[in-house]
């Protein structure tokens, strides 16, 4: 039995029990946990108190502000009214939210599959596009995630989030187009994109020859917000085509407004999908997935399926909550010209701080990439942690990703005004200030 501890704050009596209790697996931020107590929109704060700018919103996931009561009331209402039946029983919830998803996603994608999760999302598509085609073989890009599955962690394509023996049988990967880190050591334009070829190429050496499938971020997430320039999907696109795959949008963190003006990500490329996957704030923190596909395509699923959460009366009302402020308060627009912005300010940071190599993205997604020398890009991931505690202590939330653990997430709210983008940018300068003295 455990014996009760004495603590000096609430804070730690959370940590301490969140490290008895749950898997150590379970990665949290920062040498001493931020422990949330409450958020409202913009900002959180922890059982002390404390108030912090949320600039990560939960990994991409507060997409109209924490605690949203345009989004929270209908989720109360729903909730007394019917929370569960499961997809066996239609409801108007679901329904509703199907019709809404065909009339805001690109070209005939009409039909939805829901999910609780990016990950089943991302499962659902490649098993569609198994069930489609004469082909099992996918290819994937490296740096890419797509989840925690056994399927989703062979697509993924970073060794710390492929652990447990994962055999990625029919998946192949493609270098991925990482500008600043050039897999080619070449230089973007003169390059001519190079790097897209290498997904044909794959398909020669490593597949059958031909392909159920491609599947690929716009905006590589976890990868550490690497940005493809305006050719490349266009490029892979025709080769897909070619070898007669299905292109998958992995729009679970680009989805939903992020980049700005459009719905989905892959919208900036000018390239229509064949599937869309999509979670995290499509429900602005409520857990949901969802897979839409033609209806040719979503016809050519073989057996029956079923989710017990997926497409829930709840959740299904959240999501088309999230739509309609969307909608109503133009925040495809506030997005492009708030991340605009918040762009240019970044910019400015890199002009200032050695320290900061890169700064990439669109929209209210932006990375900036850490370096220890410009020259030899050599990656800072102590310098990355040491940042993101002097930002916690200074009252700023962000995040971090990449293969080497040094890009700074920052995907606040798309509700965020320049005034939000000022303070952070305020904030950010200091930290970083304590960082090169540190």
């Amino acid at each position: 039995m455990t014996q009760p501890r004495a603590t000096t704050s609430r804070s730690e009596e959370v940590i301490h029990k969140h490290r008895e209790y749950l898997w150590p697996a379970v990665a949290n931020f920062y040498r001493e946990p931020l422990v949330a107590e409450r958020a409202s929109m913009q900002y959180v704060w922890d059982v002390e108190g404390k108030q912090y700018l949320d600039f990560f919103g939960g990994i991409l996931t507060i997409g109209v502000g924490h605690c949203n009561p345009k989004v929270t009331s209908k989720i109360k209402a729903q909730a007394d009214k019917l929370q569960h039946t499961s997809t066996l029983y239609p409801n108007e919830a679901i329904v509703d939210l199907a019709e809404k998803l065909a009339q805001i996603t690109p070209g005939k994608l009409q039909k939805s599959f829901f999910t609780n999760s990016g990950t089943e999302a991302n499962e659902a598509a490649i098993l569609l596009a198994r069930m489609a085609g004469p082909s099992y073989d996918v290819v994937a890009l490296r740096h890419a995630y797509s989840g925690g599955s056994a399927l989703a962690k062979g697509v993924t394509g970073q060794a710390p989030w492929r652990k447990a023996g994962v055999i990625s049988v029919g998946v192949a990967h493609a270098l991925n187009p990482y500008c600043y880190r050039c897999p080619l050591g070449l230089k973007y334009p003169e390059c001519g994109v190079a790097c897209a070829n290498d997904v044909e190429n794959v398909i020669q050496t490593a597949t059958s020859g031909s392909i159920a499938a491609f599947i690929a971020e716009p905006i590589q997430g976890v990868g550490g917000f690497i940005t493809p320039p305006p050719e490349y999907f266009k490029i892979v696109f025709r080769i897909v085509k070619n070898y007669g795959g299905l292109f998958i949008s992995d729009e679970v963190q680009t989805g939903f407004g992020r980049t700005g003006r459009k719905w989905f990500g892959i919208e900036q490329w000018e390239v229509m999908p064949d599937v869309i996957t999509c979670a995290k704030s499509m429900a602005n923190g409520v857990p949901v997935g969802a897979t839409i596909t033609t209806a040719e395509l979503a016809g050519k699923f073989q057996g029956l399926t079923i989710s017990t959460f997926g497409g829930n009366p709840v959740t299904s009302v959240a999501a088309r909550a999230v739509i309609d402020v969307i909608e109503e308060e133009n925040l495809l627009e506030n997005c492009h010209v708030v991340g605009s912005y918040f762009r240019k300010r970044l910019e400015q940071l890199r002009e200032k701080f050695p320290l900061i190599g890169d700064v990439r993205g669109m929209g209210l997604m932006q990375g900036l990439e850490l370096v220890r020398d410009r020259q030899t890009k050599e990656p800072a991931p102590t310098e990355t942690n040491e940042l993101m505690e002097r930002a916690r202590a200074n009252g700023l939330l962000i995040g971090k990703g990449g293969l080497y653990s040094n890009v700074i997430r920052l995907a606040p709210p798309l509700n965020i005004s320049k005034a939000d983008v000022d303070e952070s940018i305020r904030i950010l300068d200091k930290s970083l200030a304590e960082v090169k003295s540190s």
